[in-house]
């Protein structure tokens, strides 16, 4: 079938809303409170990360146990520390969801623990929320995404270093793990598509928590006095985004000279930096905490009071956080039930407002419709946005971009119900319930 058909699939299988359920549904739990299982790293190294991703589910927790709960019922948080090791990730989701009972799990930020919990949820039927941008190529009747695709993020980014900063030469630096391997290999392929040529793209990939980047940013700024407009595109994770950047720095790498922009880099990351040097490079998320809007204020003007410092900031994976956990909510209300299956069709064309001023829609193929901003960091740790799409931009689990997965296509929707379906073989080669 032709990408034309392709497309028409993708916007059929868009979230139009589906009938209420029966109002007889029983309540999946008889207990006095409903669980909700919190599942960040709250030590190792992505607790620079996650440990705000955990306080942000509390206040969320409190706020609408201040509203009465749910279906009648408070919300009793359940929290566990994986440590930020991969494996944990899944035994704290068996502990989770046989043990703790738990009706929802809000959690996980590298891919790696995302695909270390996967076959365990799969396998009991839980609901994970997982906030953060990743590298696509999947679609679980369990999970649902409110961080960004690449179409969300990466692809917009290179587009617009292209556009506005008329880059020629491309450094694809990562962490070494699923999501920038994968990020990298559909943005490798976009660029070649886009006429680039290989030798003008330099791939490298350090450890989680690397701290010696001395030998890799001379190779990087090498790499970029070749006389081509030289830029970065980061999918530097974690607590070793601190050492990059200051070694970009002492090398008197400037964003005039090479920009980075980051996909990891936030307004937490960069609570922990001096900014100073780090003025101009870019970042590209769906929020930041500097988007004008009477809702953001509020949710602002929440987390202060809730955190209790007024220097904390609030950044990206807690906005797709706040939209996650509302929009369960409004599902668990629309089926009367926290049971996961009923939650999970009541979730499809779900709206809540998000945090710059627009609507974010869940759509059927587990992705959120938001918007894609560039922003710009200032010396005061805040990021000035610099561009953003006029319209919310809608989640592709499976990029047009590799070979592979021009033709598959998500919607948990009949007649497809499948979050893995060839529309050239018009099977499903994933799961199909």
């Amino acid at each position: 079938m032709s990408s034309t058909l392709k497309k028409l699939v993708k916007k059929t299988s868009l979230a139009i809303g589906v009938a209420a359920l029966a109002t007889g549904a029983a309540v999946s739990h008889a207990a006095d409170t409903i669980k909700v299982g919190v599942l960040h790293s709250l030590s190792g190294t992505m607790a620079i990360s996650e440990t705000t991703l955990k306080d942000t589910v509390l206040m969320m927790i409190e706020e609408q146990n201040k509203a009465g709960g749910v279906l009648g019922k408070k919300l009793e948080p359940v929290v566990v520390d994986p440590a930020s090791n991969w494996p944990l990730f899944a035994e704290k989701t068996k502990q989770l969801l046989s043990k703790d009972k738990v009706s929802v799990i809000f959690g996980c930020w590298t891919s790696v623990s995302r695909k270390s919990v996967l076959p365990v949820i799969e396998e009991l039927n839980g609901l994970l929320f997982y906030p953060v941008q990743y590298e696509g190529e999947e679609s679980s009747k369990n999970v649902f995404y409110t961080g960004a695709a690449p179409n969300q993020q990466a692809i917009p980014a290179v587009d617009y270093l292209m556009s506005a900063e008329g880059v020629k030469r491309w450094v694809l630096e990562g962490t070494d793990y699923v999501y920038p391997r994968t990020t990298n290999k559909i943005l490798e392929a976009y660029l070649i598509s886009k006429g680039v040529k290989k030798e003008d793209i330099s791939i490298n990939y350090t450890p989680f928590g690397h701290s010696d980047w001395q030998t890799r940013v001379a190779e990087i700024k090498k790499f970029g006095s070749a006389g081509k407009k030289t830029a970065v595109v980061s999918t530097i994770n974690g607590d070793a985004n601190v050492p990059f950047y200051k070694e970009l720095a002492n090398a008197g790498i400037s964003a005039e000279d090479i920009p980075v922009v980051a996909f990891s880099v936030g307004e937490e990351e960069l609570s922990g930096f001096d900014t100073k040097p780090l003025v101009g490079h870019l970042a590209a998320w769906n929020y930041f905490m500097s988007a004008e809007s009477p809702e953001n204020d509020a949710f602002i003007e929440k987390w202060h009071k809730f955190i209790k410092d007024k220097k904390r900031p609030t950044n990206d994976p807690m906005e797709a956080t706040y939209i996650g956990f509302k929009m369960w909510v409004k599902a668990v209300e629309k089926a009367g039930t926290t049971d996961v299956d009923a939650v999970r069709k009541a979730m499809y064309g779900i709206t809540v407002p998000n945090l710059t001023g627009g609507i974010a829609v869940m759509n059927t193929n587990h992705h959120l419709t938001k918007p894609v901003l560039i922003g710009e960091i200032q010396e005061n740790g805040q990021f000035e946005i610099v561009w953003q799409t006029p319209d919310g931009v809608i989640g592709d689990a499976w990029t047009d971009f590799l070979p592979e997965s021009a033709s598959i296509v998500a919607d948990w929707t009949a007649p497809i119900n499948c979050g893995n379906f060839n529309i050239k073989t018009g099977k499903c080669s994933g799961q199909n319930y």
